[in-house]
C-alpha cells in the first residue's frame, strides 16, 4: 500500500550507515515515521532539516510496518530562519512538542492547519507567539483537555474573564477570582479573541498552556515537557519578549 501528502519534518534519526527515519506531520496522516534510503547524504541532508515543508511518499507491504518515503522538497523553512535565533527556536519548540504531544498515525486536521499558520509566521515577533499558545490551547482540545474559555466556573456569566482554575480548566471572573488570585492562573486576553498581546500576556500564556500539557497530558506518562519548550522560554525573556519569569 502507499499513500502521498505534503508535510512537514519533525524530526531525522540516522539508521544504518546511509539511511534515516524521519518523522513526518502531514494533515492527512496525522504524525508518520518511515525510513528514507540515503537520508543521511550530501543531497537529502539539508531536505530533511526539522521544519521544511516537504511533499512524501510513503510505501509499505502492511499499513502497521514502519515503510519508506522517497521525499521531494518545497521549501526549506529551517534554512530561511538560520539567522533568526528566537524564530528558529520557535520552530524547535513546535516541532518537539508535535513529537512528544500527538500520538502516531492520528489524524489532526486542525492542529496541522494552525502549525502551517504559526511557521507562515514566525519571521514576525509581534505575532507569532500569541499564535503558537493557542496552538497549544488547540493541542490540548485535540488531545481530550480543552479549557473553558467562555463561562465563569462560579458564578456563569460570560464578561471579565481573567482567571483559569489550575484543577477544573475553567474560566474565573475578576470577581470571584479576587479571594484565590495566588492559587489562579491568569487568562491572556489575546486567548479570548482580543487583539494585541503584552509581554506579560506570552508569558501568562505559556505558563497556562504548559500547566495543562504537564500535568493532564505527560504526568500521566510519567514525562514532563521537552526542553525545545523551556529553551523557548528563556530565549523570548532573554529577548526582553517577555520580561517577566515563570515560576
Amino acid at each position: 500500500m502507499n499513500w502521498q501528502a505534503e508535510g512537514y519534518i519533525l524530526s531525522t534519526q540516522k539508521h544504518g550507515e546511509t539511511s534515516a527515519i524521519i518523522d513526518v506531520f502531514t494533515r492527512e496522516q496525522g504524525r508518520h515515521k518511515g525510513l528514507v534510503r540515503g537520508g543521511i547524504g550530501r543531497r537529502m541532508r539539508p531536505v530533511l532539516q526539522p521544519g521544511n515543508h516537504v511533499r512524501v511518499e510513503w510505501r509499505g507491504r502492511l499499513s502497521e510496518q514502519l515503510g519508506y518515503y522517497t521525499v521531494e522538497s518545497i521549501d526549506s523553512r529551517a534554512a530561511e530562519l538560520m539567522d533568526d535565533r528566537l524564530s528558529l527556536t520557535g520552530l524547535n519548540a513546535m516541532t518537539a512538542m508535535c513529537q512528544e504531544m500527538l500520538p502516531e498515525r492520528e489524524t489532526h486536521e486542525p492542529i496541522f492547519d494552525v502549525f502551517q499558520i504559526v511557521l507562515a509566521n514566525l519571521h514576525d515577533i509581534d505575532v507569532w507567539p500569541a499564535l503558537y499558545i493557542r496552538w497549544e490551547a488547540g493541542l490540548l482540545t485535540a488531545l481530550g483537555y480543552g479549557l473553558d474559555f467562555d463561562r465563569c466556573a462560579a458564578t456563569g456569566r460570560n464578561d471579565n474573564l481573567t482567571h483559569i482554575s489550575p484543577r477544573s480548566g475553567r474560566a474565573v471572573t475578576a470577581s470571584a477570582a479576587e479571594p484565590y488570585l495566588d492559587k489562579l492562573l491568569r487568562l491572556p486576553p489575546f486567548l479570548r479573541g482580543q487583539a494585541g498581546s503584552s509581554p506579560e500576556d506570552i508569558l501568562d500564556g505559556l505558563k497556562l498552556t504548559g500547566h495543562f500539557l504537564e500535568t493532564r497530558v505527560q504526568w500521566n506518562l510519567n514525562r514532563t515537557l521537552p526542553d525545545a519548550r523551556h529553551q523557548l522560554i528563556e530565549r523570548l525573556i532573554a529577548a526582553d519578549i517577555a520580561r517577566s519569569c515563570i515560576p
